[in-house]
């Protein structure tokens, strides 16, 4: 752990889980094509954090082992991925069920670890995984099946949640240790700079243009960067040298709550009694499994 820093970690943490939640607000009201709008977003949160990493912390590039970099570089490009279904998920199902599904990361990185770093699972761990996805399938097939639905297409954007959801559990698996021997900036300009590129090359193999979008789009960019980006993700990564991860990580659960507040109130969006059911029964399995995950 960190010394003890000026801003009381907790309190970074509950800012940072309030500006995230009105990420799907902002992804929702944009009309820019869903990968343009997550290339502006990890764009416009990076500039700043370059610029402060080129001023201040110059050197720290050059101590970059190799091994660390390729990690770094591995980690910028499952968080590409994780953007780009995530955004493209909420085109075609609800906030509730786009950003419940996506927050399931702590489950796949438990099964990651067990999988990839030979981890072990304890029986509380399997439990919540067992539960967590159990509440998928009900979340996913329930409103379907019921014909009441929110979104044109909800289970195929049900299913790219889940996809972002294994990618930032990839982006979390890649950079896990990192966090420990580089510091925040230094960090997070690697890999959002490598996230940039990524979706750059999502937005142009799609055909997608780069400029021509109005002013109001512009601001929902830059909105998008500022909010979740510099002070949600940014602020997290932060939090995270000072805070067990498993609080982290359960503290994140706020966030389906408050977009889901959020698209009530602000899109007229409410989630079906499926998706609820279904969205709690994935809270609580996410929450069993986090507070098992050791630290």
């Amino acid at each position: 752990m960190s010394s003890k820093p000026a801003v009381s970690p907790k309190v970074g943490l509950a800012a940072a889980v309030a500006a995230v939640s009105a990420g799907a607000i902002l992804v929702r009201l944009s009309d820019a094509p869903s990968s343009v709008a997550a290339f502006y977003r990890v764009l416009f949160t990076t500039l700043p954090l370059a610029a402060i990493a080129a001023w201040r912390y110059r050197d720290e590039f050059v101590r970059i082992r190799s091994c660390d970099l390729a990690f770094a570089v591995l980690s910028g490009v499952a968080l590409a991925v994780h953007f780009a279904a995530w955004f493209e998920s909420l085109r075609w199902t609800s906030v509730a069920a786009s950003v419940t599904l996506v927050q399931a990361q702590p489950v796949f990185v438990s099964i990651g670890a067990w999988l990839l770093l030979r981890e072990r699972v304890t029986r509380r761990m399997a439990a919540g995984i067992a539960v967590a996805v159990g509440g998928m399938a009900s979340m996913s097939l329930g409103d379907f099946l019921g014909g009441v639905a929110v979104g044109p297409r909800p289970l195929y954007g049900n299913a790219l949640a889940l996809a972002s959801a294994v990618a930032a559990a990839g982006y979390v698996l890649a950079g896990r240790s990192l966090r420990q021997r580089i510091s925040l900036i230094p960090y997070v300009t690697v890999v959002y700079g490598v996230c940039v590129v990524v979706l750059l090359a999502f937005v142009l193999a799609a055909g997608h243009p780069l400029t021509g979008y109005t002013a109001r789009e512009w601001l929902l960019f830059a909105g998008l960067a500022v909010g979740p980006g510099l002070l949600g993700h940014t602020v997290l990564n932060w939090a995270l040298a000072h805070l067990e991860s498993s609080v982290v990580s359960v503290s994140l659960l706020g966030e389906p709550v408050g977009a889901t507040l959020l698209a009530a109130a602000l899109l007229s969006e409410t989630p079906t009694p499926a998706t609820v059911a279904g969205g709690c029964v994935v809270l609580a399995g996410i929450y069993v499994t986090a507070k098992a995950t050791p630290t």
